[in-house]
């Protein structure tokens, strides 16, 4: 153990704490993909690498959430199943794409989609808790299978920002409050990410040890997050984010 720690260099310490501040935001705030991914291309890993080996902390740390909501009595079976089992078709087309597509393509893709998510962080709506009865059966159930099936393109693809995208919806179609949308929300990113994970994997793109060092820093950053529940920063949090977003966003555009 010793020796690991003394044989760290700079960039796995780097992504460590890049991986804390994904965990640490994603609980809080959200848009964690969009500093671990950058992370990951910086350190040297092609492009569809990259997006292969970030799914292993996505994976762990959604699958530590669903624990978590669950262990607070917080559960939206069997909705976020269905809606998950469907995203989980749609991944295996996105990650698809995103195995195939070229390295310098998918950075400016990437750079698009940074800046396209840091106006929706900065312009999306505020929502409410809906006291109103859920809208999680019959056609409504249907309409999220269907539109759950589409982000799931979406999050094979790179993922990055969908789970603004998710908070939207569903407090708004299925009349769910944030806390259920938002265990929900976990729930079925951890199963469209096991399957985009299956998709890297059989086509060789995931590197293991970076992947899991990663997984170190966001569960750990997810942990500490829910247990301190640090709502009064997330104006400053999410400042920094925006900052850290354009910056990377403006280097993977042009150089």
């Amino acid at each position: 153990m010793i020796e690991f720690i003394i044989g760290l260099d700079v960039n796995i310490l780097w992504l460590i704490l890049a991986g804390f501040a994904a965990g640490f935001i994603n609980t809080i705030a959200g848009g964690g993909t969009l500093l671990t991914l950058p992370a990951l291309i910086f350190m040297g890993l092609p492009p569809s690498i990259a997006n292969g080996t970030n799914r292993i902390a996505i994976f762990l740390q959604t699958a530590a959430g669903v624990a978590g909501f669950k262990s607070k009595g917080v559960t939206t079976f069997p909705f976020s199943i269905y809606c998950g089992l469907s995203a989980l078709l749609g991944a295996l087309i996105g990650a698809k794409i995103a195995v195939d597509i070229k390295g310098e393509t998918f950075n400016k893709i990437l750079a698009v989609i940074m800046i396209i998510v840091v106006l929706l962080i900065i312009f999306k709506p505020k929502l409410k808790a809906k006291e109103s009865l859920e809208r999680t059966t019959g056609k409504f159930l249907w309409i999220a299978v269907i539109t759950f099936f589409f982000l799931g393109i979406y999050g094979g693809f790179i993922n990055a920002g969908i789970g603004f995208l998710m908070l939207i919806f569903m407090p708004y179609v299925n009349r769910m409050s944030l806390l259920r949308a938002n265990a929900a929300k976990v729930t079925i990113v951890c199963i469209y990410t096991f399957g985009a994970i299956i998709m890297f994997y059989l086509n060789d793109k995931i590197n293991w040890k970076y992947g899991l060092i990663l997984s170190i820093g966001n569960v750990s950053g997810a942990w500490i997050s829910s247990r301190w529940s640090v709502k009064k920063d997330d104006n400053m949090i999410q400042m920094v984010l925006i900052v850290m977003i354009i910056v990377m966003a403006i280097k993977l555009w042009f150089f």
